[in-house]
This record gives structure tokens, sequence and C-alpha cells, in this order.
């Protein structure tokens, strides 16, 4: 299945996407949040048969999770990402916040932060948990407790993250409208493999990052159970699970500024497209 929330910011409406055609399931959840993802939700929306067909045409796309209790994200999660940022591969995932309040939708306009010299885009596959997960026992059982998978835009100020940072990365990292996500929630039965999916981003038609999920140095079913030994996820939180080579770090790209367009896209999990402009 995959879920949508459409309309304005903050009256998004739950939408059931299949085969093209859109059902408002507002008649069974108020939101795609928590409650939904880790009370029965999902069960009463597969049983469901009488929902009625919407047309979306024209309306906005919110993130499809209302606001998480957190978005967690693991850093240089791909080798070859590692190396153009000047580091040595990771011996134990890098972990970082993203405020929750940076979610935005995947076509929503991103705001460069005032100072700002270098805004970075970072196209990842994200987690959503399902279930709660603490001290799990093995990566095998991670999976049980994955709701589904979302398009992230793990957009990044480099500045703020490494020069000012203070020793740690979330200054660079939780700036308004920072975590563009969706269009949809994939659940997890739909996604064969997580770690078998195409990654691309472009700015300004031009390509960016191109790359795969198997290139990941800790998989999802590793990252969730590693995290669970740490701290408690809860349903509807997100985990960003890094991003490829190909990022304006690298000094191979020029970083964004207002007018810029990013785009950035996932097998099975569709396709983003942010406008920036100036906080």
């Amino acid at each position: 299945m995959r879920f949508m929330r459409v309309g304005p910011v903050g009256r998004e409406r739950p939408v059931l996407y299949v085969d093209g055609r859109h059902f408002d399931i507002s008649s069974l959840t108020a939101d795609i949040d928590a409650e939904f993802l880790g009370g029965d939700g999902l069960r009463r929306v597969r049983e469901a048969t009488d929902l009625p067909e919407i047309d979306v045409t024209g309306q906005r796309v919110g993130a499809p999770i209302a606001r998480p209790g957190v978005v967690l994200c693991v850093g240089q999660n791909y080798a070859a990402h590692a190396a153009e940022s000047g580091a040595e591969p990771p011996t134990a995932p890098i972990v970082f916040y993203k405020a929750p309040n940076t979610v935005v939708g995947p076509h929503d306009d991103v705001l460069i932060p005032r100072g700002s010299t270098k805004t970075d885009w970072e196209v990842e596959l994200a987690v959503v948990i399902g279930s709660r997960a603490r001290y799990l026992a093995s990566p095998a059982d991670a999976v049980a407790h994955i709701a589904g998978y979302v398009l992230s835009n793990d957009v990044s100020e480099r500045d703020f993250q490494l020069a000012v940072s203070g020793g740690q990365w979330s200054k660079g990292k939780s700036c308004e409208t920072f975590q563009p996500l969706g269009p949809w929630l994939v659940t997890a039965d739909e996604i064969d493999d997580p770690q078998e999916l195409r990654l691309r981003s472009w700015v300004n038609g031009e390509p960016r990052q191109d790359s795969t999920t198997k290139d990941m140095i800790f998989d999802v079913a590793y990252l969730v159970w590693h995290l669970s030994q740490f701290t408690v996820l809860d349903p509807g939180d997100v985990i960003n699970t890094g991003t490829p080579q190909g990022v304006a770090l690298s000094g191979r790209f020029p970083y964004l500024a207002a007018g810029d367009v990013m785009e950035v896209e996932i097998d099975s999990l569709g396709r983003q497209r942010n406008t920036l402009r100036g906080a």
C-alpha cells in the first residue's frame, strides 16, 4: 500500500494511493501518524471495501507522515560518499538528529538559511517505524518493526554542520524546511529488498547522484537493530539511512542558491521537486 497526505499545510487529509487512483481514508484515521501506524491502521485499510475515490489534481501533497516523534539520521553510510567527504568509512554508524519540524512535503519550497553559503542536497532512503523497537536481539528482528519506506532529501548546510558545529552536526541539519519527505509512504511488503533500490538526484535538471542502496555500509536491518540498543524507536519515527556520493560537499558541484531546483528519486518511492528560496 501507498499512503499520502494531501491538502494545505496543517490540514492534510490521509489518502490511499493504488494504481493511479486515490481513496480518502479519513473515515478510518484522522492522519498518517504514530497512532495509525502503531495500532491496527494498516489492517483496517487493507480490509476496507467502500473507500470513496477522490480527485487530488492540483492539490498540495504533504509529507506522507504527520510530524514524526524523531528524525534520526545516519552519516557517511556509503563508502564513496565518506571518501568524497574526506573521511574513512565509519566502523560504527554515525548518528545525528534533525528537528521534526524540518519535515515538509515533496514539492514544497526549501528555504536557504540566512547566512548560508553551503546548502547541499542528499537523496536518502528513509525508514518509518511501525512498532516500538527497544533492545532488539538481532538485525533479523528489525524487519517486523518497519512500517515502510519513504523518499527523503536530507538537506544540509555544510558550514553550519562542520565549521561552526561545535563538534556535532545538527546545526547544519535542522534548519526550517530541511527535510522534504514523500510523496508516498510505501509499506514494507511492497519493497522486495530495500538494499536493491536506485537513488538519483538532479539540480536544475543536471545529474548529481546515481547509486544504489546495496552500497550502504550498514544495511537497513542493521541500522534499526543498532539504534534500538541506544534509543527507543516508536511508531512514526523516521530514520534517514545515508546518502551516496555526488553532493556539493565533494567540491565537484556548486552549492545551492535561491531559484535552484532540486529533484530526488528512488525506485518505487517516487520523486520530489523542490525550489530553493531565501529564508
